[in-house]
């Protein structure tokens, strides 16, 4: 399912967050979004999955969701947002207990999600017995439990140690192979939009507008730390944050 922003802007009170965003997300493609903190990044991402109503513009859903669906939306945050009192399986199973499936269908579900996340030994396992990495595949396994047609992701890989983010960057890459999937995906890290972005969007400071979207045709599979095809993109993404930076320093001396 492809997704269009058309002439998305968007307040809060008098404060312009997002202005006139008008973006093409293809199917099975991940979309990066980096920008300076404050530009409306985690905004954009709430208006895509329906949390909040953007004040203009329109957000369309074209095509058919995949096969099996049961939520063409969902999301994977920063923070888990596991349930401490269920385990790894009821975690996951939390997004299928609406849907009618049957216990046999929901086990068989979970079973797959958890072998897919590498997390098949885990399944009775408590969030507080598991490191930030292992809480984080959970996440994504609850995520992947209802094939949804979009997974909005912000900032997943944050709150994790470098060497945990790049054995959850080869897990993402390692799902998406197997079976592509449509994502929207909010960073900081320019590292990780290089090496999970098919497309890369870079907003300007607040109101966060379009600066500039480099497509890295690399195919995820073939991507490694320190590729020289992505090292040119990092620089070139660096160069432009440091320009925004510029001009917000430049526009607090003048207010």
């Amino acid at each position: 399912m492809d997704l269009t922003l058309q002439n998305i802007t968007h307040r809060y009170g008098d404060v312009a967050v997002l202005d006139d965003i008008s973006l093409d997300i293809p199917a099975g493609q991940i979309v990066c979004i980096i920008g300076p903190s404050g530009c409306g990044k985690s905004t954009l991402l709430r208006l895509i999955g329906g949390l909040e109503r953007a004040d203009q513009g329109k957000i369309l859903q074209l095509g058919e969701p995949p096969a099996g669906c049961l939520n063409p939306l969902t999301f994977v945050f920063q923070d888990f947002a596991l349930l401490p009192w269920r385990d790894v399986a009821g975690n996951v199973s939390l997004v299928l207990e609406d849907h009618g499936l049957g216990q046999s269908k929901t086990d068989a579900i979970i079973a797959d999600v958890l072998a897919r996340t590498k997390l098949g030994d885990f399944r009775k396992a408590l969030p507080r017995q598991l490191s930030g990495g292992m809480k984080q595949r959970v996440a994504i396994a609850r995520a992947l439990a209802v094939t949804p047609a979009v997974m909005l992701l912000d900032e997943p890989l944050s709150a994790l140690d470098a060497q945990t983010r790049e054995l959850l960057m080869e897990d993402l890459i390692a799902l998406w192979t197997r079976a592509p999937f449509t994502g929207v995906y909010v960073t900081h890290n320019l590292a990780e939009a290089v090496r999970l972005g098919h497309r890369v969007v870079v907003l300007s400071r607040r109101p966060g507008r379009i600066r500039e979207v480099i497509d890295i045709d690399l195919p995820l599979e073939d991507r490694h730390m320190n590729h020289p095809e992505l090292e040119v993109h990092q620089a070139r993404l660096w160069t432009l944050m440091k320009e925004e930076a510029a001009a917000a320093d430049q526009e607090l001396l003048h207010v």
